[in-house]
């Protein structure tokens, strides 16, 4: 029958906005149609705010480059990263949508072991409107995935499950890779898809990925900032790790879960481990210091919000991890900073109706 196959409303399609930093025209986007055509982009661009960056027709977006974001925030500014794509986390804070997600343009669509095509934002809103289970592991891992269920000695006063507020993606082809590894293993590519979801345990830490992530802005957004990195500053290539530690410190005071496993995307191409080394030279050494620090980080009982957490994170940051190197006195500070933008630009808390609109349609 011809008009049987009406395709159904996209999921979420007016309560999410897709994030994407880029220096480079987005032809990638072109793969992903079927899937992300329906929805709103947020694209940061970053390097020369001259350069034309050109997107495929039909696709709803806004455009913010350098000179936008100095517009928008002023001398706030300073806290968005330049010359690294950090600045992603700019459209976080001009979202006005319930969800993100975000992905890089080196991201292609995956294929599961069957051939077909994995729609990998459909599988986020699922992660990201299913329950977490942080305080008691499931040995069947997500047990609200159709198939699963609680297993036998899960309390059952904890099976109700708590908010999700990350779902954390995976990635074929190549992995997410430090530069000392990418240097020994260069031709190591990742083929294994292990078909699982699961919730990072409470007290427990990841390295976070940020080119196939999904999260609930209205729920931890405030926390999703991906720090001072590239230009100016002595390292890179840790923003996603630094806003994925500070997001776990921050959801297991809170309650709430963190998912990762499912969805893959295929990563098409490795970064220069040599330039990688230079960014991350610092970091490596610096987080052996850092691990142990989130690990250990408290926070008290007055941090009933994400942005009070976070406040009390940066002073905890300033006071501990200064001693390290100068440069966490001005990552402390940008933190505080990021928190004061983001209430600029969100005064309630949620959505702006006033905020300027970058370039773009």
């Amino acid at each position: 029958m011809a008009g049987a196959s009406i395709a159904p409303t996209p999921l979420l399609k007016d309560e999410l906005d897709i994030v994407i930093p880029t220096i480079r025209n987005l032809d990638f986007l072109e793969m992903w149609r079927p899937f992300l055509q329906p929805y709103h982009l947020i694209i940061v661009q970053d390097g020369d705010p001259s350069k034309v960056i050109k997107v495929p027709e039909g696709y709803d977006y806004e455009l913010y480059n350098r000179n936008d974001i100095n517009k928008i925030l002023g001398p706030k500014a300073s806290c968005i990263s330049f010359k690294d794509s950090a600045c992603r986390c700019f459209g976080y804070m001009v979202s006005k949508k319930k969800y993100i997600f975000t992905i890089d343009d080196d991201c292609f669509v995956a294929k599961d072991p069957s051939g077909k095509e994995i729609n990998a934002l459909e599988q986020h809103i699922k992660n990201l409107l299913s329950p977490s289970t942080p305080f008691f592991f499931n040995t069947l891992y997500d047990p609200y995935r159709d198939g699963a269920d609680f297993v036998r000695g899960y309390p059952f006063s904890l099976r109700e499950g708590v908010p999700t507020a990350v779902s954390h993606g995976l990635w074929l082809n190549i992995p997410d890779y430090d530069a000392p590894t990418q240097l020994v293993k260069p031709l190591e590519r990742n083929t294994r898809y292990v078909d699982a979801v699961l919730t990072i345990p409470k007290g427990t830490l990841f390295p976070m990925c940020g080119m196939n992530l999904g999260f609930n802005r209205e729920l931890i957004g405030p926390a999703m900032y991906f720090g001072l990195m590239g230009d100016g500053q002595p390292i890179g290539r840790y923003d996603d790790m630094w806003a994925g530690w500070c997001t776990k410190v921050i959801c297991d005071h809170l309650g709430w879960g963190i998912k990762t496993g499912l969805p893959y995307i295929w990563h098409s191409k490795a970064s220069n481990p040599f330039v990688n080394l230079k960014k991350e030279y610092n970091g490596i050494y610096w987080q052996e210091e850092l691990i142990p620090f989130f690990q250990s980080a408290t926070l008290s009982k007055d941090c009933t919000t994400v942005q009070k957490c976070y406040l009390e994170l940066s002073k905890q940051v300033k006071a501990k991890l200064g001693k390290l190197d100068p440069y966490f006195l001005k990552l402390a500070d940008a933190m505080v900073t990021w928190i004061e933008a983001w209430d600029e630009l969100n005064p309630s808390g949620g959505d702006s109706t006033n905020l300027p609109n970058g370039t773009g349609k």
